[in-house]
């Protein structure tokens, strides 16, 4: 029986022939002396064993490969601590917190963290080659920029200009507005669904969030102004949704060295990391 030195080696020729079978005679001896010295494009084939589960510390809803001698720190906890801080103060005003009605602080925090901030770290994840996390983080940096545009009084004057005859015009764009996000979020929700509990609950809670808000908007009440307990709801929904970001932004930054535990992020039974746990029970069994 060959030993498994020897079926490693057979694979290994077999991945090189595969990947050198279109170069040059020249070409194949360069490639193939690099990935007998350890460096090249051949040095190291990838499968499917050297990828990581999802893990919502580093956003990746699915398998993805680690980045050897990554450059840039993981920008995921940044990102989803600006999206989670923003996200929390405005819905302390959505659900009332302290008589608060009117959202012009968020704003400024909309601005500076939740939106310039967090479409930083979406760029960041584009350069570490994380496709999802660039979208979302992107998206909901670009998300927090226009909902300050809006709100902004003087300069860009939206509000001023659709409430000029009356507010509904207004309450009518912002509620198509918010349920265009709750259709966005709702697609990325679903690439969660392989992911952890702690992940999907994340766009969960943050979808809820928008379709009650676009709902509290648009089905107003008998004066005219947007349904408060529905908008209360949503508001409940959007803290759920930020302490759940700050959750998953926490398990990216808390490892060995500076944490006296990990944080438990729970992987789906039907998710990779789930059937591969379901699979060395079996075998122990």
């Amino acid at each position: 029986m060959a030993s498994p030195a020897a079926a490693n080696g057979t694979s290994s020729s077999g991945d090189h022939e595969k990947l050198t079978q279109h170069m040059s005679q020249e070409e194949r001896q360069a490639a193939q002396a690099a990935a007998k010295f350890g460096y090249g494009p051949l040095a190291k084939v990838e499968t499917s064993g050297d990828r990581l589960p999802a893990f919502g510390g580093e956003f990746q809803p699915g398998l993805y490969k680690p980045v050897a001698a990554r450059k840039l720190g993981n920008p995921a906890p940044l990102g989803l601590s600006a999206f989670a801080l923003t996200t929390f103060v405005l819905s302390l005003i959505n659900v009332g917190a302290r008589d608060l009605t009117s959202p012009s602080l968020v704003i400024a925090i909309a601005y500076g963290y939740g939106g310039l901030v967090q479409l930083l770290a979406g760029m960041w994840e584009m350069a570490v080659g994380n496709t999802f996390g660039a979208t979302a983080l992107s998206s909901y940096g670009g998300f927090w920029l226009s909902f300050a545009i809006i709100l902004t009084p003087g300069g860009f004057e939206i509000e001023s200009t659709l409430t000029a005859d009356g507010t509904s015009p207004f309450y009518d764009s912002f509620g198509l507005y918010l349920m265009g996000w709750f259709i966005f979020t709702f697609i990325l929700l679903v690439c969660t669904l392989r992911s952890t509990v702690a992940f999907f609950l994340l766009f969960f809670f943050l979808d809820l969030a928008f379709l009650l808000l676009g709902i509290g908007y648009l089905h107003r009440d008998a004066a005219g102004s947007p349904n408060p307990p529905i908008i209360k709801a949503g508001g409940y929904f959007g803290l759920f949704a930020a302490f759940m970001a700050w959750y998953n932004a926490l398990a990216g930054i808390a490892d060995n060295s500076n944490s006296f535990f990990i944080i438990p992020v729970a992987h789906f039974p039907w998710s990779e990391k789930g059937l591969a746990r379901k699979k060395d029970l079996s075998h122990e069994a």
